[in-house]
């Protein structure tokens, strides 16, 4: 039985591990377009002041990848069990 546990243990694990990933990498992918977009969104509000919203919804649209990613992590962890 205990070898049985631990094969159990160790599945889990790595079931653990793979959702994890998928919600890290996505996360980091996330922060990194949002330095960009939120880099050039700055400069074309110094020049002009009324691209503010624009700016903002630019900025927050990168966000739904972490979400995609919490997607793929909930169905690793959902198709495990």
């Amino acid at each position: 039985m205990a070898v049985g546990a631990a094969i159990t243990n160790g599945s889990t694990g790595m079931i653990a591990l793979a959702a994890g990933i998928a919600i890290s990498a996505s996360a980091f992918a996330a922060a990194w377009a949002e330095k960009g977009i939120g880099t050039a969104a700055i400069g074309a509000m110094a020049e002009k002041e009324e691209l503010f919203g624009k700016g903002l919804i630019l900025t927050v649209i990168p966000e739904t990848i972490v979400i995609f990613g919490l997607v793929i992590a909930i169905l690793i962890i959902g198709m495990a069990g």
